[in-house]
């Protein structure tokens, strides 16, 4: 029997060693920022630029709220009566005549500025009819009538969750007019169709009648649902609406039992 003597292992130099923290180096890198190797045409709609959203869901939620607002009894208003309906008007009007056009693409810097001023006059108007209420009902002088009492805060109510839905929708990533842009990547608000691939068309983004969605969810059930708030004030404005949904809607419906028995 003629016996092999099996070679020595070789000793792996330097020049291996650099090579391979190399080699790993980079596999780190492109798992780190795998975005980078993605194309502008592969990403979802919602990171890229898209055309602007339709303006007719807003419009048509402003033209609500303020309806309600109109028909509420003149106690529940900032006197006069008509001046916020008529000023929210005024403003709806105006950012039609700078932008007479379907769709929401101009990027401006004062037409901005109104679009958030038009959302506060909601939130104070509807701020102002709530808190009078709430005086009311805990002083024991309003209440006397069980279905005005429920259409007076359902009225109030449906215009809290309206004026949050513009919130929602002029914040997250910078307002309609931004997310079409797709300038902003990190979005306040992660809805389920940004989770899962497969379970929405590749060209869904969220619009206006998303965030309607949220702030009708968050008004009833107090929490998010499947909505999650991601960045701080997003949280915050939440927490809010669901405080300010909940005690308006617990001495708004212990009244008018208290009425009916």
């Amino acid at each position: 029997m003629t016996t092999h003597d099996t070679p020595p292992p070789q000793r792996q130099g330097p020049e291996h060693w650099s090579e391979l923290l190399h080699v790993r180096l980079e596999r780190i890198e492109g798992l780190l920022a795998p975005a980078e190797q993605v194309s502008e045409s592969e990403r979802p709609a919602w990171q890229r630029r898209t055309r602007g959203e339709q303006r007719w869901a807003v419009m048509a939620a402003l033209l609500v709220a303020v309806w309600v607002q109109w028909a509420l009894p003149e106690r529940f208003s900032i006197h006069p009566h008509w001046l916020l309906p008529v000023l929210e008007l005024a403003m709806m009007a105006a950012l039609w005549v700078a932008h007479p056009h379907r769709r929401i693409e101009y990027r401006s810097r004062p037409l901005r500025a109104l679009g958030l001023l038009l959302a506060g006059a909601v939130s104070l108007a509807n701020g102002w009819s709530a808190v009078v209420l709430v005086r009311d009902l805990l002083h024991g002088t309003e209440g006397s009538n069980a279905a005005a009492l429920l259409t007076t805060g359902g009225g109030i109510w449906l215009t809290n969750v309206i004026a949050f839905s513009l919130w929602y929708w002029e914040w997250d990533r910078g307002g309609p007019v931004t997310r079409a842009l797709g300038t902003r990547q990190h979005p306040d608000f992660l809805f389920p169709q940004m989770q899962q691939e497969g379970i929405a068309p590749d060209d869904w983004e969220p619009q206006y009648m998303d965030y309607l969605y949220v702030a009708l969810t968050n008004a009833t059930a107090f929490s998010p649902t499947d909505t999650m708030p991601l960045s701080r004030w997003a949280k915050l404005l939440m927490s809010t609406q669901s405080t300010i949904s909940l005690l308006t809607l617990a001495l708004i419906i212990s009244r008018a039992v208290g009425v009916l028995q």
